[in-house]
């Protein structure tokens, strides 16, 4: 299965999405008179974090090992500790690895204790917002930003940070007009990049996969480039075309070889092709670059239509021991359909009640009740995931699901079609399970209800009675086009 969260998505949630906050690193001084000398690594991740842009790892860690050794020396420089602080931060989300998000809480919150917000730090204003972004504290992010925006409106690097935060609390709206004032402030491959998760985000792919195009025209570095390939990748897998998506990772990873996000689509795009043994032997590499909770899931997921039900649980059980950040819909859905639906249920509604009501906890949400026996609470939740814009076969899967257990067959059968159309083969595990459905409904009755049937034969060789317009309630033809 797809993860869909985003954002926590690659576009997700991905990797390196919110931290586009790291331009307010700095270049160092001039170096001596004679010609230009080429950037170091530090220098390079500083000229990609100026630029809105992705560093590749080995020079972001040399832009850490290049501050804590100048902090050492210059334990007061405010601005060192905000650049530390939100190096940590990016490394820990590209990586996976929470033991950095710690470090960054301290550089950042050292910074202002050097420097105090009331005294206009907002450089470690803005990285503890990057912080609680990489940690899935929406609303925190969104409080960060919103403060840094407030005290400099032209400050372009908060835009990203706010996109991510508005669409983590499920405020879609906000986070268009925070792209909007992103692209009056700033152009380049990093702003056309958060136009597509946007635009995708809304259900406008045509203009998302361009955007993600441009952003790929547009790429300076290798690791940049990967980054937009791996999104137009990933964009293509959305819209059911697994080869074009394998492609697309493949170009990715010939410029980055290790890049977690290219292994793991690739990955997903072979499951979705039908070649599974390469699939599995795609996810051991991903997750050992790249360990993240919905690529373990995903993982699991797969060795579970496989028939493979050790390794699954193997995966699951690392899964559910983790400790992750980020993970709630995702953990959430694991309990759901692999464990305790009632202990989802719990988890996601704390969830919900936080505040973080993007599509993917809806949808989890939705599901979650809906595997624990509440089908008529569940539809509440899989038609907020389904009508705010994105296009997601997962979501119209489970959706229709919960409308079978209802006995709403037509929308349940609408539903189901919907994912399959959206993409044949979005899930190992589920995709087969929406067919299964699909053929237990049937094909729809020609009938009509019972209580319509004697209207109509009291109309029939009319079509409608008399002096009805076409359309007007009660007539035949708006009882079909209704679907009743």
């Amino acid at each position: 299965m797809k993860s869909e969260n985003v954002a926590r998505s690659v576009l997700l949630a991905g990797v390196g999405a919110v931290l586009a906050a790291t331009a307010l690193l700095y270049l160092p001084g001039p170096g001596p008179q004679g010609p230009p000398r080429p950037p170091g690594p530090a220098e390079r991740a500083a000229i990609a974090a100026h630029a809105g842009t992705q560093a590749a790892l080995p020079d972001l860690a040399a832009l850490i090992g290049d501050r804590e050794k100048w902090l050492r020396a210059h334990p007061e420089d405010a601005v060192s500790w905000a650049v530390l602080g939100t190096a940590y931060a990016e490394r820990g989300t590209r990586l996976a690895d929470a033991r950095d998000f710690p470090r960054a809480e301290r550089a950042l919150r050292r910074s202002l204790e050097e420097r105090p917000a009331a005294r206009g730090n907002l450089d470690a204003q803005l990285g503890l917002g990057v912080l609680a972004a990489a940690l899935g504290d929406w609303r925190a992010a969104k409080e960060w930003g919103e403060r840094v925006r407030k005290a400099e409106p032209k400050r372009w690097t908060v835009h990203p940070l706010l996109i991510e935060a508005y669409s983590g609390l499920g405020d879609y709206a906000a986070a268009r007009k925070a792209l909007e004032d992103y692209e009056k402030l700033h152009t380049g491959a990093a702003v056309r990049a958060r136009a597509a998760q946007v635009y995708r985000d809304r259900g406008w792919r045509e203009d998302a996969g361009a955007a993600a195009l441009d952003a790929v025209a547009l790429a300076g570095s290798a690791a940049e480039k990967a980054a937009a390939l791996s999104r137009v990748g990933d964009l293509a897998w959305e819209r059911g075309e697994a080869a074009e998506a394998l492609e697309q990772h493949g170009a990715a990873l010939r410029l980055v070889r290790d890049h977690g996000p290219s292994l793991a689509g690739r990955a997903r795009s072979l499951a979705a092709l039908g070649r599974s043994q390469e699939a599995g032997a795609a996810w051991e590499a991903a997750l050992a670059r790249l360990p993240l909770p919905e690529y373990l899931l995903e993982a699991g997921e797969l060795d579970e239509s496989l028939g493979r039900g050790a390794e699954a649980r193997a995966r699951f059980e690392r899964l559910r021991t983790g400790r992750w950040v980020r993970a709630e819909a995702v953990l959430g859905l694991l309990e759901a359909d692999h464990g305790d639906p009632a202990a989802a249920v719990t988890r996601l509604r704390a969830e919900w009640a936080r505040g973080h009501r993007s599509v993917q906890v809806a949808d989890a949400l939705g599901w979650a009740l809906y595997r624990s026996g509440e089908p008529e609470e569940a539809l509440e939740f899989a038609k907020r995931a389904t009508d705010e814009g994105l296009r997601s076969a997962l979501f119209s899967y489970h959706r229709g699901e919960i409308e079978r257990a209802l006995d709403l067959d037509g929308p349940a059968r609408r539903h189901l079609e919907e994912a399959l159309r959206i993409h044949p083969s979005f899930s190992p595990l589920h995709a087969p399970k929406a067919r299964e459905a699909l053929a237990a409904l049937g094909e729809p009755s020609e009938e009509l209800p019972a209580e319509l049937r004697g209207g109509a034969e009291r109309r029939a060789g009319t079509g409608r009675q008399a002096g009805a317009p076409d359309g007007a309630p009660g007539s035949v033809r708006e009882a079909a086009a209704s679907g009743a």
